[in-house]
């Protein structure tokens, strides 16, 4: 997304406090698009802190510049919508400073997901309503290597969609929203479009997110979360009373391999051999990632098992 706007924001919201963070929510109008600012910096004793972690970890970014509200190590979320979204923006901004402390605790590991309750609330919310109206959706992520049996805990639940899914599952999740459906920049630099949503109470709930690209790479094959319907390799499992979509376990053992998650890795690695290896997707994969090529051998001759 393009630097700041160099006129004075307005503030719509704030100071708040949530999560061991001072919250502020401004907006700056350019024409028929407004930038809406989550600004979030540490609140002090005021704020009940120091917090849990930094908000890097849920995708906030250091603005380029000092920050008119936070100063130089304010975080920011931004999203660019029509000024009639003023409503839905407000809302989500207030639940994710009412879940933050859930959500940085279930992060760093200091809480677990309730994983099972919120996917069952997940399931009620989404899966007729997609079904019948011919969404392409999927879990991915560690929660697909979870659906398919591995023995792994998801720190929140990530779906995968089209273009129009995206829009839909915000519509579906709306009471649920911590952040809306915009184009938005994440914290390693891709600009998406998607939305996120903390699904439960605030004390027992997880965080489920959904995106895609602004700008997809048409050379990249068999992208996990792809605009474009059918791109994605999935496959159907069983659960509970019904059929559920999940992205193969390949992606997430290649992601955790580069990421360093050995526990992710294992799970990942163990229902790769169970199921069989896709071969063909697992070479696409490596051969994308940022894994030295001796890793990449010993990851390929593993998972063949």
């Amino acid at each position: 997304m393009s630097p700041e706007p160099a006129v004075p924001s307005e503030l719509v919201s704030g100071p708040d406090l949530g999560g061991g963070y001072l919250h502020q929510l401004s907006i700056d109008r350019q024409g028929p698009i407004t930038t809406f600012t989550h600004h979030a910096q540490e609140g002090g004793q005021d704020a009940a802190g120091p917090p849990i972690a930094e908000l890097g970890v849920l995708g906030f970014v250091h603005p380029p510049s000092p920050c008119m509200f936070g100063g130089p190590r304010c975080w920011h979320r931004r999203y660019l919508l029509p000024f009639s979204s003023m409503s839905k923006v407000r809302f989500a901004y207030q639940r994710h400073r009412f879940v933050l402390e859930t959500m940085l605790r279930q992060t760093t590991g200091l809480s677990p997901v309730p994983f099972e309750e919120a996917f069952q609330e997940l399931l009620r919310k989404v899966a007729d309503p997609l079904r019948a109206e011919g969404v392409e959706w999927y879990v991915a992520g560690s929660g697909s290597v979870r659906l398919v049996g591995g023995s792994v805990a998801p720190h929140d639940i990530d779906l995968g969609t089209t273009r129009a899914g995206v829009d839909r599952l915000g519509e579906l999740l709306a009471e649920y929203l911590i952040e809306p459906v915009a184009p938005t920049d994440r914290a390693d630099g891709d600009l998406v479009v998607g939305g996120r949503a903390f699904v439960g109470t605030p004390k027992a709930g997880a965080r489920v997110e959904w995106a895609v690209p602004l700008d997809p790479d048409p050379s990249q094959r068999w992208e996990e979360f792809s605009p474009t319907p059918g791109v994605t390799r999935t496959l159907e499992v069983r659960y509970r009373d019904g059929p559920v979509r999940v992205s193969r376990p390949e992606y997430a053992l290649v992601r955790a391999a580069a990421r360093g998650r050995q526990d992710v890795m294992d799970a990942a690695l163990s229902a790769v051999r169970r199921l069989g290896a896709d071969l063909e997707l697992l070479d696409a994969l490596l051969a994308r990632s940022a894994l030295p090529p001796a890793a990449r051998v010993s990851l390929r001759a593993r998972a063949r098992g």
